[in-house]
């Protein structure tokens, strides 16, 4: 990551900061509402930024989910990092960060839907046992993934359950 960046967990006076990254990065989507109502979840979400200075110039939100049986896993997403600082390594080191996170509290296993040639370099493989909250569209391929964490047992397959914030047909 470039120096003189700082990773730290966001708080309610970073909020602001964190819904303007989103339409600048997702300019074709509106990710502010599902992004405003996770960081209301609180413990039920690790909400991770990158700062240089006071500005905010990347952020990362896991989701905690499950299927049916004991295990608990993560949701990866959004992503998004400000376009002057994409492909300088800021988001890898933002995900790997969160991954080592999620790690040490036990989560087994931690899913993402996106691209699978970006996602692949933290180990991140096509998820066939455990599917997505809705039915996805043929196009998106191999985008829905999932990677285990510490030689823990992935989920029990079935229909992953998140937050409410995701529960809208519309985000997948």
């Amino acid at each position: 990551m470039a120096r003189g960046l700082r990773i730290r967990h966001t708080t309610p006076n970073n909020f602001a900061q964190v819904l303007g990254l989103y339409p600048l990065t997702f300019p074709e989507e509106d990710l502010r509402d599902v992004v405003a109502a996770l960081l209301e979840q609180g413990s039920r979400v690790l909400s991770l930024a990158s700062f240089d200075g006071d500005a905010l110039v990347a952020h990362v939100l896991f989701s905690i989910c499950k299927t049916e049986g004991p295990q608990v896993g993560a949701l990866l997403g959004p992503l998004g990092v400000i376009p002057a600082r994409q492909r300088q390594g800021v988001g890898d080191t933002l995900v790997r960060h969160g991954l080592e996170q999620l790690q040490s509290t036990g989560i087994n296993q931690v899913f993402v839907l996106g691209n699978p040639a970006y996602y692949v370099r933290f180990g991140f493989t096509p998820e066939k046992q455990v599917l997505a909250p809705y039915p996805l569209p043929v196009e998106y391929g191999d985008a829905w993934q999932s990677m285990t964490l510490a030689e823990r047992p992935p989920l029990t397959a079935g229909r992953l359950e998140l937050p409410e914030p995701w529960m809208n047909p519309a985000l997948w």
